[in-house]
């Protein structure tokens, strides 16, 4: 089950790989914070797998607290635009 979890994870690295890409030449502001809420994403499944593969809960916490910064960055976007 955890060689599983590592496969996913890996997968799930390579999208979000993909998704790097977008936020480096994104057209507007929107496209690339967009391309960053999944980066963070991404990265928040990848460390969960991860932790729960290898049995760190640490992992899993900072999994959890990357998901509450990434939360605050897209409200700090909206609230950003909408000042302008």
């Amino acid at each position: 089950m955890a060689a599983l979890m590592i496969w996913a994870a890996v997968a799930i690295a390579a999208i979000v790989a993909v998704g790097l890409v977008r936020v480096l030449c994104g057209p507007t502001r929107a496209d690339s914070m967009m391309a960053a809420q999944l980066i963070g994403t991404g990265g928040i499944a990848v460390l969960l797998l991860i932790g729960v593969a290898a049995g760190a809960p640490a992992v899993v916490d900072v999994a959890l607290a990357l998901a509450l910064l990434s939360a605050f960055a897209g409200v700090g976007f909206v609230l950003g635009g909408a000042r302008r």
